[in-house]
C-alpha cells in the first residue's frame, strides 16, 4: 500500500497555524488542493464578509497568539467535545459550529513536541470531573514507575474482593487528551473489575513526552522491545506483578486510539508478558514509522508489519465503520498482524446492541473450535468506546460492551504455564 498521504500535511499544517481551518479541513479530507488555499474569484463573498467584520460561512475563526510562540485559540469552543455531547453525532441543541473530527484528531496529532508548537493549547483539556466515590474497601492508587527510558505515573485500581488471592490483571493505555481518571470513567473497567476481581493500571503519558498526552505510536524509537514506552509501560507491569499477587499467564493489555495503537504494539514485542491483546479503534503494530506515515496510515492505512511474536497472540478488535479520524481498516490490519499466518476458521454473525448500535462480530477458531481472534465492526459508530459511560471523553453509550466483551475473551486466554514470562 503506498504509505504517502493522500493529503498536503505541510499545506493543511500552514493553513491551521493561521486559523483557516475550514480549508485545512478540505485538505485533509482530499477534496481541496493546496493550490486553491489563496483567494479566488470563488471566495469573493468571504472576503466581503471578512471586510465587513464578519466570520465567512463555514470558516471557524480562530484568535492569534498574544505572544510569540503562544497558542492559536477559539472564544466558541471546547475542542475534545466539539464532535457533540451527543452519542449519535448530533449537535445537541447547540446553534454553533463543531469541528469536524478528522480535523480533531489531525490536530491531536500534530500537537507534538516540535511539530507544531504554536498550537499548544489549541485542543482543550477534557473538564475535571470529581471522581466517582469508590466501593468500600477499595483503592484507586496512584504510583510510579522509572526506568532508563524515563517515568511515568499510573493509577492501580485494586477492588475490593482482592484480599491477596492470584487475579488477573488488565493494563489499560489511553487515549489522546485523556487521563487515567478520564479513560476508567470511560470505559467502566473499574466497575467491572469490582464485579469480576481483577486489577487494573491506567499508565498516565506526561505532556512532556507528548502535549497532546497521545502514546507515541508512531515513533520508531517507541515500537521496540526494552526501549522508550513499550518498556516504561512492560515496566510499570512488572511492577505490580512484583508487588502484588497477579495470577500466572493472565496479564492482558488494552487501548483506545492511540493507546489501542500502542497496546498493540505492546502484544507484538512483549508475546511473553500479555496473553492477549485489546486494541479500539488502533493501528497494527508498525504501521507508521514517523508523523507523516502516521498521517497515511490513519487515513487509508497500512501494511501491517511482521508479527515478531513467534505465536499468534489472541486479539480482540473493535472499531466503528464511521471512525474518521483512524479509518476502520486499519481494524482489519491489526487482525492480519495479529494471526500471523495461522490457518484459522472464521464465522460470521451479527447482532444490535440493546443502545441500537448494530454489528459484525467475526471470530477466528483453531481447528479445534477454541476462538483466537475476534474483530467487531460498529456500524454507525465512530471514534469512541463502545458501550462506554458518558462520564469519560470518546465514548458511545449506544453500543455493545467492549470493557465486558474483552474480559470475556481475556479470560478465555490464560497463558500456558510454560510461556508465561519470570
Amino acid at each position: 500500500m503506498n504509505a504517502k498521504p493522500n493529503i498536503d500535511i505541510l499545506e493543511a499544517t500552514r493553513l491551521t497555524r493561521e486559523g483557516r481551518l475550514a480549508e485545512a479541513m478540505a485538505i485533509l479530507q482530499g477534496g481541496l488542493p493546496s493550490s486553491h488555499s489563496s483567494p479566488t474569484s470563488s471566495n469573493a463573498g468571504e472576503n466581503d464578509d471578512r471586510r465587513r467584520g464578519r466570520p465567512a460561512a463555514g470558516i471557524i475563526e480562530m484568535v492569534p497568539p498574544s505572544s510569540r510562540g503562544g497558542a492559536w485559540t477559539s472564544p466558541q469552543f471546547n475542542f475534545p467535545h466539539m464532535a457533540s455531547d451527543n452519542s449519535d453525532g448530533s449537535a445537541g441543541g447547540s446553534s454553533q459550529p463543531q469541528m469536524p473530527e478528522a480535523l480533531r484528531g489531525f490536530l491531536d496529532q500534530m500537537r507534538q513536541p516540535g511539530v507544531m508548537p504554536d498550537l499548544d493549547g489549541l485542543v482543550g483539556r477534557v473538564p475535571t470531573r470529581a471522581p466517582a466515590p469508590l466501593p468500600e474497601g477499595a483503592r484507586f492508587e496512584e504510583r510510579t514507575f522509572a526506568n532508563e527510558a524515563g517515568s511515568r505515573a499510573y493509577k492501580l485500581y485494586i477492588p475490593s474482593g482482592y484480599t491477596g488471592q492470584p487475579v488477573p490483571l488488565v493494563v489499560m493505555l489511553h487515549g489522546c487528551t485523556q487521563s487515567p481518571d478520564d479513560f476508567a470513567a470511560g470505559t467502566r473497567m473499574n466497575e467491572l473489575a469490582e464485579e469480576q476481581t481483577f486489577l487494573v493500571a491506567y499508565p498516565a503519558q506526561t505532556q512532556s513526552a507528548n502535549v497532546s498526552k497521545c502514546w507515541n505510536w508512531c515513533n520508531a524509537a517507541d515500537q521496540q522491545r526494552d526501549r522508550g514506552e513499550p518498556s516504561l509501560i512492560a515496566g510499570i507491569t512488572r511492577q505490580i506483578m512484583r508487588d502484588g499477587s497477579v495470577a500466572s499467564g493472565r496479564v492482558y493489555v488494552a487501548g483506545l486510539s492511540a493507546g489501542g495503537a500502542s497496546a498493540a504494539t505492546l502484544g507484538s514485542v512483549y508475546p511473553d508478558l500479555y496473553a492477549a491483546v485489546g486494541v479500539h479503534s488502533g493501528l497494527a503494530c508498525g504501521a507508521a514509522r514517523d508523523m507523516p506515515s502516521a498521517f497515511a496510515a490513519m487515513r487509508q492505512g497500512a501494511a501491517p508489519h511482521h508479527n515478531s511474536a513467534e505465536h499468534l497472540v489472541p486479539t480482540i478488535v473493535f472499531h466503528g465503520d464511521r471512525d474518521t479520524t483512524v479509518s476502520p481498516i486499519n481494524g482489519n490490519q491489526v487482525i492480519a498482524q495479529s494471526k500471523a499466518g495461522a490457518d484459522l476458521r472464521s464465522t460470521v454473525s451479527r447482532g444490535r446492541a440493546p443502545g441500537g448500535i448494530s454489528y459484525t462480530r467475526t471470530v477466528a477458531s483453531e481447528d479445534s473450535g477454541h476462538p483466537m481472534l475476534e474483530h467487531w465492526v460498529l456500524h454507525g459508530a465512530g471514534h469512541a468506546w463502545s458501550g462506554g459511560s458518558p462520564t469519560g471523553s470518546y465514548t458511545e453509550p449506544k453500543g455493545p460492551d467492549a470493557s465486558r466483551e474483552m474480559m470475556r475473551f481475556f479470560l478465555e486466554h490464560p497463558k500456558p504455564a510454560a510461556a508465561s514470562p519470570s
